[in-house]
């Protein structure tokens, strides 16, 4: 079966510190399998080499990149997110703004009545939304 899967590219070793960012702040989030550079190996030892992981029960696959790329990520792609509640949107927003970029603050933007976008600090981009 053809299958495709979001891939987030971090640079800096910063792919388990983002990870666990999201593990501890988002639902059903959590690590599937995770392969690590060793000695000898074009990473940094212990990075991630490659990595299998849910947020929201959604799969995704992240690696942190040995080669210093001119680019990282941009607020045209992103994850977006929809909540049951106002607390745990703002809960969440609160945390992935803090030290990255609010893009449009939580607001009532018409085509949703709690909503907002964000580049968390490692530069992954995330539409909030309460669904009502």
């Amino acid at each position: 079966m053809t299958t495709a899967t979001p891939f987030l590219m971090f640079q800096d070793s910063s792919a388990q510190a983002a990870l666990d960012l999201y593990f501890a702040t988002l639902p059903d989030s959590r690590m599937v399998r995770v392969e690590r550079y060793a000695e000898g190996e074009p990473g940094p030892v212990g990075s991630i080499k490659v990595a299998v992981f849910t947020i929201c029960g959604r799969e995704f696959m992240c690696s942190d990149s040995p080669i210093k790329h001119g680019f990282t990520f941009t607020p045209s792609s992103s994850t977006f997110v929809d909540f049951d509640s106002v607390e745990e949107l703002e809960r969440v927003f609160g945390i992935l703004s803090e030290g990255g970029q609010v893009l449009m603050p939580l607001n009532n933007y018409g085509f949703s009545e709690r909503f907002g976008w964000v580049n968390d600090r490692f530069g992954v981009s995330w539409q909030l939304n309460f669904a009502a």
